[in-house]
């Protein structure tokens, strides 16, 4: 009998269980159950405040679990700082990343590492949770606050689901305060170069920065692949941050975005065998410079954008490159409150854009604003360009659809337009189709679906 337990405790110890009745409760003896964890390992964080004098490696198939948000906390010792003068990362080149000031670090390639029920927080460390090519990665229950770059840093991130987290200023200016050390505002909430098959969704990412170079960038990253972004409230500098490489079926939906939306890529990038690039659906926006473009194969539809009057200076969707792109992209199904200077500004000439089944309310601006509601290149491929069964009004202040008059040159037609001053532009024909939004705009959004949208209308269910 004394040898089959024997055996049993042996097998037990090398599938990796925890034995322990008791949950590690000081800073070594956590040192030592990761050290010592082996795939399948659970382990169990007491309440209290741990203080590191060094990253916590997690190898695969390790789970960390902590008390719960503000219970079990990890930070770092006062004698363990990061060096801000290793800041901004390469971002692209993973080694040359500083790994040295992170609270946490996903072992290279290991895959289905779980951390939940922390509270994480620098203010003297780079980062939080740091990881290279992993997979399978499940964070959740966490909060982030205060650090120098990232509150989550990774490369290369597959099949990963981030959820029901809080970031506060977890990405700020690593410079501020340290003679000699140039930064600046490019680190994240989620800071992930190359990721794909992911999920990132009921996490609240928070600004409580009051100059202007406090902001941060909530979800940042360099190509994503079949990542769904939605139900997330996220008030900082960017929302989302996706520029430059190949994205593919990106879908960012149910959101609040308190902050703009980046996507831009030269020339428009390539547009993937999906057809798609990105799918921006069903999101309460509140800041007039919602969408950095210039992007192809998107579609833009059943958002409610929501501005004040008063902050006039940008265009909804605005794109700052010189050279052409190719489309496609289609804008429709929306509804566009206060668009200020305009609803669309693009630099570079564009072709393929379908603009439809939109209601836009453009009423007197603080300036007042008086140009076109869409400014195009003139040299974009308006043969190509739809303006169909759309709603819009100038409320207080006429103004012109175009800002130029090659933009007649598009399709114009079955629009509603009140006091839209440049009909000599366009033959508006009416065709007898729904004209205006085709169903009625409701939906849900933010973190547990805390916002009500019924239209123009919302409504905000405080959390818990």
């Amino acid at each position: 009998m004394k040898h089959q337990l024997l055996t049993i405790l042996a097998a037990t110890l090398t599938l990796g269980f925890d034995l322990r009745a008791e949950p590690v409760s000081t800073v070594e003896a956590l040192t030592a159950a990761v050290a010592q964890a082996k795939s399948g390992a659970v382990i169990e964080l007491a309440a209290g405040t741990y203080r590191l004098t060094q990253p916590l490696d997690l190898k695969g198939g390790v789970t960390l679990r902590g008390a719960g948000i503000g219970q079990t906390i990890i930070t770092s010792a006062e004698s363990w700082s990061a060096n801000p003068a290793t800041l901004p990362d390469p971002e692209t080149n993973h080694e040359k990343f500083d790994r040295t000031g992170y609270l946490i670090r996903c072992v290279n390639d290991a895959t289905n590492i779980t951390i939940s029920g922390l509270t994480l927080t620098g203010p003297r460390m780079h980062g939080g949770i740091f990881g290279v090519a992993n997979k399978g990665l499940h964070f959740h229950n966490l909060r982030l606050a205060d650090f120098m770059y990232a509150g989550i840093r990774t490369y290369s991130m597959k099949g990963a689901k981030i959820h029901d987290c809080t970031f506060v200023n977890a990405g700020q200016r690593w410079d501020k305060g340290k003679p000699g050390v140039k930064g600046g505002i490019t680190g994240g909430g989620i800071f992930g170069i190359w990721m794909s098959d992911t999920e990132i969704s009921n996490n609240r990412f928070l600004n409580t920065g009051k100059a202007p170079n406090e902001h941060y960038y909530g979800i940042k990253g360099r190509q994503a692949r079949r990542v769904r972004i939605h139900h997330n409230t996220i008030e900082a500098g960017f929302t989302i941050e996706l520029p430059f490489e190949g994205d593919e079926d990106v879908e960012i939906d149910h959101n609040i975005l308190l902050a703009a939306v980046s996507i831009p890529k030269h020339a428009g990038g390539p547009v993937p065998k999906s057809g798609r690039t990105f799918h921006i659906h069903h999101n309460y926006f509140r800041d007039g410079y919602s969408i950095e473009f210039v992007r192809n194969g998107v579609e833009i539809d059943h958002n409610l954008f929501d501005f004040d009057a008063a902050k006039d200076g940008s265009n909804l969707i605005s794109a700052f490159g010189n050279v052409a792109a190719t489309g496609p992209a289609s804008f429709h199904n929306n509804l566009v409150s206060n668009p200020g200077r305009g609803v669309m500004w693009m630099n570079e000439p564009y072709a393929q854009l379908e603009v439809r089944n939109n209601h836009i309310i453009a009423r007197t601006t603080k300036t007042p604003r008086t140009e076109g509601l869409f400014g195009f290149n003139g040299k974009s491929d308006f043969k190509t360009f739809s303006f169909k069964n759309n709603i819009i009004e100038c409320v207080g202040t006429p103004r012109p659809l175009f800002r130029n008059d090659a933009s007649g040159a598009a399709l114009v037609e079955n629009n509603t337009l009140t006091d839209v001053t440049d009909p000599q532009r366009y033959t508006n024909k009416l065709t007898g189709a729904k004209i205006g939004l085709e169903q009625p705009l409701k939906f849900a959004c933010g973190v547990n679906g805390e916002m009500t949208v019924d239209g123009w209308k919302f409504a905000t269910t405080p959390q818990p």
